[in-house]
């Protein structure tokens, strides 16, 4: 059982950044592949990124490329979503989750989530 915190959202300026970060306890983290997924209010989550197992292998949603920029520390059991150039359309709430397949954008996929975490972009 694998137990995922996420922190670091918050209200920042349209063009602001922001770090999130996902902390794991009570499993082993190293052996997930983890994503971030969005959830806009009144819509299902959407996929943002995904970090394979070893931190090796990253893919981003295509409006997120170039912007946002996943990175795993194993030996702290944490993910982290760096976020740049935020946009007021990036508004929403942003969830991690934890799963044994990679880059999978169905939630289905995913064995283990956190609460979420709001960001809020000002514009």
């Amino acid at each position: 059982q694998v137990q995922l915190v996420e922190s670091g959202g918050g209200l920042v300026q349209a063009g602001g950044s922001l770090r999130l970060s996902c902390a794991a306890s009570g499993g082993s983290f190293s052996s997930y592949n983890i994503a971030w997924f969005r959830q806009f209010p009144g819509k299902e989550r959407e996929f943002v990124a995904a970090i394979s197992r070893g931190g090796g292998n990253t893919a981003y949603a295509d409006s997120m490329r170039g912007r946002f920029t996943i990175s795993r520390d194993n030996a702290k059991d944490t993910v982290y979503l760096q976020m740049n150039s935020l946009k007021p359309e990036d508004t929403a709430v942003y969830y991690c989750a934890a799963g044994k397949l990679f880059a999978r954008v169905q939630t289905g996929s995913y064995d283990y989530w956190g609460q979420g975490t709001q960001v809020t972009v000002s514009s």
